[in-house]
């Protein structure tokens, strides 16, 4: 093996996933680099597109179709194999594995892998919720200590928990659902806030395929409040200085905590309705599921609850803060560079 390990990563992107695999991989990527190693991702056209705008020069791209995607995988010289694809199951991930170790990230225990180390930062979650799920010899990292945050989060989190305690007032809400913009979400949830009529400003992260940036734009020419960032590079600055957030379920969840950024976490799909949940009853988070009829009714009730109203905002960022500090990219990427030791 060369002084500088090969890591190649399988992410899954599109329409329906969305781009949150992609950009936790990238996160660890970078770690990874940052400790000198050499990552590469195989990257089918949705893959290539995240990987385009947010990956840096780092990250090599091996460009492949999706269905040809484990067999030339197989075939790339690497030491370490990170899959983070709920499209792969066991038999893939064993082929992957061969001649070379192989990491997994999931969020939900219910599956089996062949693996040699596995990730799920989910609140709440133990390695032995993987009993009999991972082969008796893998590491398994489990909780939000490990969870993939960028390095820029935990750096603004002193200054932005500090200014959090001394008290906020009618800052930005800060709408961030996902770059893809599942179901036209944002602009749904955007006119929702805009109906309410607050003096908060309102700032809408969306990506440059968003079904909502049409809408968004035409609300925003007519809205001095609301502000419309495409594909920024900055969410660690945005989040540290808004109020509040309407964010998904997915991993930037992680991100919202380690800068106690009060929430209402959206649920889009079923594998976001177990931490969305949770975080709710530990008093961390507002749960709201994006699928329920009454949807628009319950994320107006929730934002009058909270935007504005110090007490009830300090409570939430409180007990979000302390779930997560934000260097659970640095810990996972000692933990694979480990396996090369083994």
């Amino acid at each position: 093996m060369t002084n500088a390990p090969k890591i190649l990563f399988l992410a899954d992107a599109g329409p329906v996933v969305g781009g949150g695999h992609v950009m936790r991989c990238l996160t660890l990527g970078k770690a990874l680099s940052d400790l000198s190693a050499e990552c590469r991702f195989m990257a089918p056209p949705p893959v290539a597109q995240i990987l385009q705008r947010f990956g840096g020069d780092k990250m090599g791209q091996i460009k492949c179709e999706p269905d040809r995607l484990v067999t030339l995988a197989c075939k790339q010289s690497s030491d370490i194999i990170v899959v983070d694809h709920y499209g792969l199951g066991e038999k893939e991930e064993a082929a992957l594995g061969l001649g070379r170790r192989l990491v997994v990230l999931d969020d939900l225990p219910g599956r089996v892998h062949s693996c040699d180390l596995l990730l799920d930062p989910s609140l709440g979650r133990t390695a032995q919720d993987y009993s009999g799920k991972v082969p008796e010899a893998a590491k398994v990292l489990a909780g939000p200590q490990y969870a993939l945050v960028r390095p820029e989060f935990a750096q603004l989190r002193a200054e932005t928990l500090e200014r959090r305690h001394s008290g906020v007032g009618n800052g930005p809400i800060l709408v961030a659902l996902g770059l893809t913009d599942l179901f036209g979400l944002t602009a749904k949830v955007v006119e929702v806030l805009l109906d309410l009529n607050l003096p908060n400003p309102i700032w809408a992260v969306v990506g440059a395929e968003a079904q909502s940036l049409p809408h968004l734009k035409a609300h925003a020419s007519q809205h001095v409040q609301l502000s419309v960032y495409v594909e920024t590079l900055d969410m660690a600055g945005l989040m540290s200085r808004a109020d509040l957030a309407i964010g998904a379920g997915g991993s930037s969840t992680w991100e919202r905590a380690c800068l106690g950024l009060p929430s209402l976490t959206v649920i889009l799909a079923d594998n976001q309705a177990e931490l969305a949940r949770r975080l709710e009853r530990e008093g961390a988070s507002v749960a709201l599921d994006a699928r329920s009829p009454g949807f628009g009714s319950a994320l107006a009730v929730a934002v009058r609850g909270l935007a504005g109203h110090d007490q009830a905002l300090k409570a939430l960022s409180s007990k979000a803060s302390a779930l997560c500090d934000g260097l659970g990219s640095g810990r996972v990427a000692a933990a694979v560079l480990d396996l090369c030791k083994a």
